[in-house]
């Protein structure tokens, strides 16, 4: 079975990729290669094309015949919305639009998409249901939940049926050294520090005057492995003919950034400098996620929740990367 993988070259997309490969599915990554990478594209044929090119996609899903869409193509840079909001409303809502009006030409297929938690904005429930009210704060969680209204409004008119998934802060890497995290630029924590154990340079530390126990801010990170099982899960929950719904990928349990280094200090044996600087606009102080639903509904459970694990393999795919 064929599976079309929007943004398949990205981070998250690429270990996706991997999970369909390895339950015998054939993964056809559609990819412009402007944010991801060629290098990560191992499992199935590469079309190069934008989800706006209407035409090209209707091209390519009648040469592949897909039985189902997965959705990751998005920019995914909060400051960068920040600064630049047309750009995310042109790429990830005009994009997707474009991407759901070919496959409204060819055949509605099942349909998972990459949401995120920023479409919760700051939260005043901790952990945040699935239910809680929508109120993104920036450009880029906006993006996210104006697609998500789409695939609502589409399933209304036409019966598309698709799972969003919002997860929260994605980290690590292939356990197997494969495919890891490669941004250009970088702007993730974990890998950020990371480097900075790797090279002796600082990380900055964006805001240290939250409201949290160490003045700064609290994530809850999840395995990108584990994000890419909860998509099999979500599109096996789709072919068996379940509805469409919206739930959270998320550990339930938070880490500031001084605790992220230093976990990353132990599991790297190196001490890890820091510079403060002040807060970046559109950053909640803290996001931690419910996924009860995920896991009653899919059978859902993240396996690598650790976040020294997480970090383990981060490290072990950056310094395999490095030699």
């Amino acid at each position: 079975m064929k599976v079309l993988v929007t943004g398949g070259a990205g981070y998250i997309g690429s270990h996706a990729c991997k999970a369909l490969a390895a339950r015998g599915m054939e993964p056809v990554v559609y990819d412009n290669l402007s944010r991801g990478n060629r290098s990560a594209v191992k499992w199935g044929p590469l079309e190069e094309g934008d989800i706006a090119d209407t035409g090209r996609l209707r091209t390519v899903l009648e040469r592949h015949g897909p039985a189902a869409v997965m959705h990751f193509a998005a920019f995914a840079y909060v400051g960068e919305s920040v600064q630049e909001p047309l750009l995310y409303h042109r790429n990830n809502i005009g994009g997707t639009s474009a991407l759901l009006q070919a496959l409204t030409d060819y055949g509605l297929l099942p349909f998972v998409f990459s949401s995120t938690c920023s479409t919760y904005g700051v939260p005043h429930t901790i952990p945040i249901p699935e239910d809680y009210p929508q109120s993104p704060i920036n450009p880029y969680g906006f993006s996210k939940m104006v697609v998500e209204r789409m695939l609502a409004d589409l399933d209304l008119a036409r019966g598309l049926r698709s799972v969003s998934l919002r997860y929260f802060n994605a980290a690590g890497a292939d356990p197997e050294g494969e495919i890891g995290e490669m941004h250009n630029p970088e702007t993730h924590l974990i890998p950020l520090v990371l480097a900075a154990a790797r090279d002796d340079t600082p990380v900055r530390v964006f805001g240290t005057d939250y409201n949290t126990p160490d003045g700064t801010c609290i994530r809850d990170y999840i395995h990108v492995v584990d994000i890419a099982d909860a998509h099999l899960r979500a599109l096996d929950y789709l072919l068996k003919g379940g509805t469409s719904c919206a739930l959270n990928l998320a550990n339930a349990r938070g880490y500031s950034v001084k605790e992220v280094v230093a976990v990353a200090e132990r599991v790297c044996g190196r001490p890890i400098r820091t510079e403060m600087a002040p807060r970046r606009e559109g950053d909640p102080p803290v996001l931690i996620g419910s996924a009860v639903h995920a896991e009653t509904l899919l059978g859902w459970r993240p396996t690598r929740s650790a976040l020294e694990t997480q970090i383990a393999d981060a490290w072990n795919w950056m310094m395999k990367g490095r030699q």
